[in-house]
């Protein structure tokens, strides 16, 4: 895995959709933009978080998801999918969360960005496929996708690709971090060896930390 292909760069704004009687505010309703897009340590321009307490900051500036998964889906859920359905901003190809690890480093486009965790589904996607249990399903799955922090600002086309440059070879992939996460929570040797990533994002690192602490009381 030297490149890695992008199919498309999705962005939005918040903007308010109902779901039963409820009005949501929410930017998960990602749409491709074309041309090159400028991406900062925050986020793509034109690209916003309704609720920066779970979504958004300089540890999880880029979402991303693996159009790998998108059959599977299509499948269960009976239903076609378009690129950014899962409210990624970058689709990618060619990869799933086994190839991806904590720490990578990639060059992407003329911003240089890093792993950082995997994505935590919460329930707007949920309302956005009207599938009440999708994200406990992406969990069990582990097709989570992942974060990026921005290393090195730039413009981004949806014409470039992911380039590997940098791996800690002590690092784990996604797909054990969400095994960590959601089955093997008893996993003392696991947990301690996340915490060692200095790659990890603030928010993963504060959960084993504070797991840990439990387990080792």
């Amino acid at each position: 895995m030297t490149y890695i292909p992008i199919l498309s760069i999705n962005v939005r704004t918040p903007q308010d959709f109902t779901y039963g009687e409820k009005t949501l505010l929410s930017a998960i309703d990602k749409k491709p933009v074309l041309g090159k897009v400028f991406l900062s340590t925050q986020n793509f321009e034109g690209d916003q978080q309704a609720d920066l307490n779970f979504h958004g900051g300089p540890d999880k500036a880029v979402c991303v998801y693996s159009h790998d998964h998108y059959s599977f889906w299509e499948s269960v859920l009976d239903t076609k999918l378009e690129v950014g359905a899962f409210g990624e901003n970058l689709t990618v190809t060619g990869i799933t969360e086994e190839d991806i690890f904590i720490g990578d480093v990639f060059e992407l486009g003329e911003a240089v960005v890093q792993v950082t965790q995997p994505r935590q589904p919460c329930f707007k996607l949920a309302t956005k496929l009207n599938q009440p249990k999708l994200p406990l399903m992406v969990q069990h799955t582990g097709y989570t996708g992942f974060y990026f922090r921005v290393l090195q600002e730039g413009y981004v086309s949806s014409e470039d690709s992911l380039k590997l440059v940098e791996r800690n070879q002590e690092s784990v992939s996604i797909s054990y971090a969400n095994k960590l996460k959601y089955k093997d929570k008893n996993n003392l040797d696991g947990m301690k060896k996340m915490l060692s990533l200095a790659e990890l994002s603030k928010d993963w690192t504060e959960t084993f930390s504070n797991r840990l602490k439990e387990l080792e009381t």
